[in-house]
């Protein structure tokens, strides 16, 4: 009995540390990338689902885009179609890309949109191509070595970046009451299709919709200063600091570059989050200890 009451008076507590965040943020949008570890652990899929389910069931907009690099991986290599990277980037030709439609809008999509439906959302699966949602033009890369007198191009092939985001489309499901689940696949001028990194649909996303919060979930606990200590709260000042002193470098550039161009573009706030604790986007908004790293546009006093 006691046990039972010791359990009941936690979840009380835990109620209690969360309506102040479920106040503050009844009618905001929340922008959240769902990838990697997060979405190959069966266990962790399911806390996911049930997370943004509790979110739209407060009364908070989450927006879902996902990612899925593993999972093109493992039919291109059924395939027998060697994969290539360029700086973190997929090469993809046209038959890569026809595989990265295939897993992204169809697979991975669809899988999660039936699991928040399972959990007793209403999630609706959309690409960048459903109604012009993500327009997109070619990405290019371009390299250069002390010993060139000019940059060198490099062609990817069907990789995009955005250039703008159908909000009109988005509004109007998050005012129905469906949860948007977005693939990162980007529509050209001319109907090309383009594979887009997840965390920069994200970002633009959020950037378009004036989101309250861009979470990017990923596979480490937070962005860590030089003794591997996690930095929770950061103005996008302070990281333009840690950019500069060789901080934040390698694999993990993209990410906070994409996080403080959302804060930059009017989002409010951009979390780095630990995809693999349990809970983790309940444990970043609804409590005060939080899981990742914070970043703001906020100036220090």
């Amino acid at each position: 009995m006691t046990l039972e009451r010791d359990a009941a008076a936690q979840v009380a507590k835990v109620l209690s540390e969360a309506l102040p965040y479920i106040r503050r943020f009844v009618g905001k949008t929340l922008v959240i990338k769902y990838g990697g570890n997060a979405m190959e652990s069966e266990e962790l899929k399911q806390g996911f689902a049930r997370d943004i389910v509790l979110m739209k069931a407060v009364g908070i907009n989450p927006v879902v885009v996902h990612g899925g690099g593993p999972q093109i991986g493992d039919l291109l290599k059924r395939l027998s179609i060697e994969s290539h990277f360029i700086d973190g980037m997929r090469v993809t030709d046209t038959a890569t890309m026809d595989v990265v439609e295939m897993v992204l809008g169809g697979q991975v999509n669809k899988s999660i949109v039936n699991l928040i439906n399972q959990h007793g959302g209403s999630a609706i699966g959309l690409t960048g191509k459903d109604a012009g949602l993500i327009r997109a033009k070619k990405l290019k890369v371009t390299r250069q070595t002390p010993e060139m007198t000019q940059p060198e191009i490099i062609d990817i092939g069907h990789v995009g970046e955005v250039t703008g985001v159908n909000t009109e489309l988005l509004n109007m499901l998050v005012k129905g009451n469906f949860i948007p689940v977005i693939a990162p696949i980007g529509v050209g001028q001319d109907g090309e299709s383009y594979n887009i990194n997840a965390d920069l649909v994200a970002g633009k996303v959020a950037e378009a919709l004036k989101a309250e919060k861009l979470m990017l979930l990923t596979n480490i606990a937070g962005l860590m200063n030089k003794q591997g200590e996690v930095l929770t709260g950061l103005t996008t000042e302070q990281v333009d600091g840690l950019i500069a002193d060789g901080t934040i470098y390698g694999g993990m550039l993209p990410k906070i570059k994409c996080a403080l161009e959302a804060v930059q573009g009017g989002v409010t706030a951009a979390h780095i989050v630990d995809g693999r604790v349990p809970n983790a986007v309940l444990l970043e908004i609804f409590t005060d200890t939080g899981v990742g790293t914070l970043i703001t546009n906020r100036k220090r006093p």
